[in-house]
């Protein structure tokens, strides 16, 4: 059985009855007297005391004229009650199911608590609690039903764990849902700010997110970057809004520079291409015209594209070769590195030394 909640036994949950019967014991007026006063039978006031029966809203409002005490007293006592009941008995009803689910998200649960989704104190029955109303469902083992279900299809992948990506998914709307902004979401102006993203790349990983998040602000799009779950394996999710405005939400998988700036400009290029229907959720590995189109707009805005291929035709990729190349084109080395490595141009482990990572464990903390 589960634990109770805390401030919450089954004898501290006490009937209307209770209060009846002791008000009348001050009254001094038998229940045979009340039956007469309410026109009811009596068997009905000693199933009530007894708590066999609830104060309807009807006999509420004959204890008014014959006890002088206002209606509403009576009808939210007992609304009071049936709600206290409820939850009592919502908790000790969790079945092994859902403790099963909420072990499987512990490490989403400790992402929660970490950017105060969730209050660090919630724990075991109690926690299941939090994460149905979180996640707006009556019972965690029907998260499978709705990933499945309308807008919240979910992909089918041997790395995808439904339970885990849909509470991910969740948790990035709640990170985006505390941003409020005035400004909807404006294409040109967002395509005018593309260099100013580019200038970022040569910036600390503190900076990059403040701005990044400032520039996207005025574009109309509310920006966070959220930690990434095995189970869950999305580098990006962009998001419509009611209110004209888009989320992006961006992980650090593998934490390299280059891989994180491919990522963000390859999320731009899915937002200035219009692939946004409601919500689009990238995941890795994905392959297809509109994923293809936009690897196209990163990886020909980070490099010029002319100027790329002249680079492998020659073959040259000695590090002082691309360091001038970068200069030229105002992008870091790490960037040009980078796609020489995935395009299998040089090996990776070349130039290692010239790859960054960012470390983002403090930028988690500081979401929201």
């Amino acid at each position: 059985m589960a634990e109770k909640l805390i401030g919450l036994s089954r004898d501290l949950i006490i009937h209307p009855g209770e209060t009846l019967k002791e008000m009348l014991e001050d009254k001094e007026m038998s229940q045979r007297e009340l039956a007469i006063r309410t026109n009811v039978k009596e068997p009905h006031i000693s199933a009530i005391v007894k708590g066999k029966k609830p104060i309807s809203v009807s006999f509420a409002k004959r204890l008014e004229y014959a006890l002088g005490i206002d209606a509403s007293f009576w009808i939210n006592l007992q609304s009071n009650y049936e709600k206290e009941l409820a939850d009592y008995e919502e908790l000790n009803e969790i079945s092994s199911e859902e403790i099963s689910i909420l072990k499987k998200i512990k490490r989403l649960t400790d992402y929660a608590k970490d950017i105060r989704l969730i209050d660090l104190d919630a724990e075991g029955s109690l926690l299941v609690i939090v994460w149905r109303k979180l996640l707006n469902i009556s019972k965690l083992t029907h998260i499978g039903e709705i990933s499945q279900s309308g807008a919240y299809r979910l992909a089918s992948s041997d790395n995808i764990d439904a339970d885990i990506l849909f509470t991910w998914l969740r948790i990035t709307d709640l990170i985006t849902k505390r941003q409020q902004l005035e400004t909807e979401l404006n294409i040109e102006l967002l395509k005018e700010k593309l260099p100013l993203f580019k200038a970022l790349t040569f910036e600390d990983v503190e900076t990059i997110h403040v701005r990044l998040k400032e520039y996207l602000a005025e574009c109309g799009i509310k920006f966070a970057i959220a930690k990434h779950f095995t189970g869950a394996p999305v580098q990006g999710v962009i998001k419509k809004g009611n209110d004209g405005t888009l989320s992006l939400i961006m992980t650090f998988r593998r934490k390299y520079a280059d891989v994180f700036w491919f990522t963000f400009f390859h999320e731009i290029g899915h937002i200035i291409n219009g692939d946004i229907k409601d919500r689009l959720i990238d995941y890795e590995g994905t392959e297809n015209e509109i994923e293809t189109q936009a690897d196209r707009f990163a990886a020909d805005f980070l490099i010029d594209p002319i100027k790329y291929k002249e680079l492998v035709d020659t073959g040259d990729f000695s590090l002082t070769t691309i360091r001038n190349l970068c200069e030229e084109m105002k992008v870091p080395p790490y960037i040009l590195i980078g796609r020489l490595q995935r395009e299998k141009h040089i090996e990776y482990h070349c130039y290692s030394d010239e790859k960054i990572r960012y470390e983002l464990d403090e930028i988690e903390r500081k979401i929201g």
